[in-house]
């Protein structure tokens, strides 16, 4: 998949622009020492954070939807600034949600994020199983009934058993959903995906191509991804080149059929 740049449409009713990113913490990394000599910053403040955070915001401003993974909730290493409020103040989002996964105390609040133009009905967290505690997926519904959309913004395990156990427990979520979006850090290929039967029959993933966002300085790996449903059509796919973490930004402009139309015009917040 080609790197590109935003291109920002105009904002419509029957389209969303989305948008997934893992901000690690807003550690800028662009080479693969940095993870030994930059690693502190996973425990300390960094005096430059806030003004890699500002220039975040003005990347995350287009977009309707925002899923934010290796966020901090509020500690020392972030200087005591919750990551998640401040990107949603600083971008203007009206309505915004934190997931704390793992609470290190004042050390560190690992958490996801969600930005949001559009009032959601409803917001859910899920703790996802797994060896190690600390994986969570936020659910955001809007609109009510079946016609509702369901984004999952999600961060999964590094390891391979750990991921399937997460993956069924949202499949269980997920498969009596209509409209579904899931997008995240799901730390495995679509190859992987598709390997995984029980997640594809209850998300169909649609066919776009995989988007190279791992290591954001020499992209190879399609590690984070936005999966839709078959009601829900990808005009563009894109990676964004911002080299604020070790990932890259992956953004999707996606096509609501029209019975969410009409939710979908009342829940603008514009």
């Amino acid at each position: 998949m080609t790197r590109a740049e935003a291109a920002v449409p105009s904002r419509s009713h029957d389209h969303l622009r989305l948008l997934t990113f893992n901000l690690q913490v807003g550690i800028q990394t662009s080479a693969y020492h940095h993870y030994v000599t930059r690693s502190w910053q996973h425990l300390l403040p960094h005096p430059r954070r806030l003004g890699r955070l500002d220039l975040v915001s003005e990347v995350l401003e287009p977009f309707d939807i925002v899923g934010l993974q290796e966020v901090d909730g509020g500690s020392f290493r972030s200087g005591n600034v919750n990551q998640v409020d401040y990107l949603a103040r600083r971008a203007g989002f009206p309505h915004h949600f934190q997931q704390l996964n793992r609470n290190l105390g004042r050390v560190a609040q690992h958490s996801n994020g969600l930005l949001s133009r559009l009032r959601p009905t409803r917001v859910e967290e899920h703790s996802l199983p797994g060896t190690l505690p600390g994986r969570g997926a936020i659910h955001a519904r809007y609109g009510d009934g079946d016609e509702a959309l369901h984004l999952f913004v999600a961060h999964l395990a590094l390891s391979h058993k750990g991921r399937i156990r997460q993956l069924d427990y949202l499949s269980e979520i997920i498969q009596p959903l209509k409209h579904v979006v899931v997008m995240g850090d799901l730390n495995c290929t679509p190859e992987q995906l598709h390997a995984h039967p029980r997640f594809c029959a209850s998300l169909p993933l649609h066919p776009v191509r995989p988007a190279l966002s791992y290591p954001s300085w020499q992209p190879r790996r399609a590690l984070d991804h936005i999966l839709l449903s078959e009601s829900l059509v990808a005009d563009d796919i894109q990676v964004l080149d911002q080299l604020f973490s070790d990932h890259l930004p992956i953004a999707v402009n996606i096509r609501l059929p029209e019975a969410c139309h009409p939710w979908l015009a009342t829940s603008h917040a514009f």
